[in-house]
């Protein structure tokens, strides 16, 4: 049975694993990657390390010995060698194709839809195994992850944590006989994925893989979840504008008496408290703050990308007819005083006349737009503001 949204945020979401059949989810994802694109991948599209790694048996391989230099024309020198690449899968090693969420445009618009569905960042990663071969040894992530079964059968065994809900600078390696041990009791979860399957994995789960009879793809998307953690390093940050908190601490203090240290930070705590009861008159510190987390998300994902080619001909067709759309993931905000309507984005801010205060929050929407639609303004002046965010890359043309 098929797990809900609901369900899924309150009993796995953070906290435990769920494996899903094929004909239990609403969609397959077979048309996410194929054998034949992973093969184009590697012989046809120039993919330079670190797209391409392999592993085999739990050792990450040195790129020498699938790299070379593109030739004449390319001379980059960490072009992937397609033949390299074949006498080391043939060998047992797997193929890592990573960062997909910026090559292949079937998994860039899937992994964008789940950004807005997740509201965490999100990359993509394709693994091929050979038939009955093993990348990697038992190990943990430090971010979730959903495991996408897209070709052949791979056989995976979870174990409980030995460190719940690991930060990126906790990786397995330091827990590393922990694991190691932790791999040899009952398993929490041993289950083999076939095609349409997925399974997902909260960060810190331990887990291994191994191919069966034939070659194995799956693809795995991973989730870097903001946690409180990282807020509360964003509030330390934030707090460093109190004069209070950048003082020294007592001239002559001895760092290595713990009783003397203990009175500095419970002194640095009332005053953290103090500044977090700041008067009302005084800038709010969780405004700023959610602010910074927010600055981190946009820094950490990209909106849908612009065709330059396309855009530059639907500029010089644009009519009072032609429908655009916010270009999708773009982060905006949109502020109207009476003498301008400003657009801050993460890289500039657009200014336009007041009176085209309306007309850019309808567009700001999301939905398709045309000159027609934009309330406050004439048809004209509509082709005017579209023409220049079409130029701006702030929408793009939905023909």
């Amino acid at each position: 049975m098929a797990v809900g949204r609901a369900e899924f945020a309150e009993r796995h979401w953070d906290r435990a694993p769920v494996l899903s059949r094929a004909a239990d989810l609403p969609r397959d994802y077979l048309d996410l990657l194929s054998p034949d694109a992973i093969d184009e991948l590697i012989a046809e599209r120039g993919v330079r390390t670190p797209f391409l790694r392999m592993a085999r048996d739990g050792t990450v391989l040195d790129r020498g010995c699938f790299t070379r230099s593109g030739g004449f024309g390319a001379e980059m020198p960490d072009q992937i060698d397609s033949a390299g690449v074949f006498t080391e899968f043939s060998a047992g090693a797997t193929i890592v194709l990573q960062g997909l969420h910026r090559l292949w445009p079937p998994i860039i618009d899937f992994v964008r839809a789940l950004v807005d569905d997740i509201g965490h960042p999100v990359q993509a990663n394709a693994y091929v195994t050979p038939p009955s071969s093993r990348g990697f040894d038992p190990h943990y992530d430090t971010h979730d992850v959903f495991v996408l079964q897209v070709a052949g059968t791979k056989e995976w065994v979870v174990h409980p944590p030995v460190q719940e809900l690991p930060l990126p600078g906790q990786p397995w390696t330091a827990h590393r006989s922990g694991v190691a041990a932790a791999a040899r009791v009952e398993p929490f979860l041993s289950a083999t994925l076939e095609p349409g399957d997925a399974l997902y994995l909260p960060r810190g789960w331990i887990h291994s893989a191994r191919a069966r009879g034939e070659t194995s793809v799956h693809l795995t998307i991973g989730v870097a979840p903001t946690t409180r953690h990282d807020v509360v390093r964003i509030l330390a940050d934030a707090l460093g504008e109190d004069v209070e908190l950048r003082r020294a601490l007592p001239l002559g203090t001895d760092h290595t008496d713990a009783t003397a240290v203990a009175g500095e930070i419970a002194r640095t705590i009332e005053l953290v408290g103090r500044r977090l009861g700041h008067p009302p008159e005084e800038p709010s510190l969780v405004e700023s703050v959610a602010a910074a987390v927010g600055d981190r998300f946009v820094a950490l994902t990209r909106p849908a990308p612009v065709r330059p080619l396309a855009t530059l001909e639907a500029i010089a067709a644009f009519d009072a007819g032609t429908t655009v759309r916010w270009r999708s993931a773009l982060h905006g905000t949109v502020t109207t005083s009476s003498d301008a309507v400003s657009l801050a984005l993460p890289d500039r801010t657009i200014t336009l006349p007041p009176e085209c205060a309306s007309a850019v929050e309808t567009i700001a929407g999301g939905g398709r737009v045309c000159a027609r639609d934009l309330p406050g303004l004439s048809v004209e002046d509509g082709v005017v503001v579209l023409r220049r965010l079409l130029r701006e890359g702030v929408v793009v043309p939905t023909g």
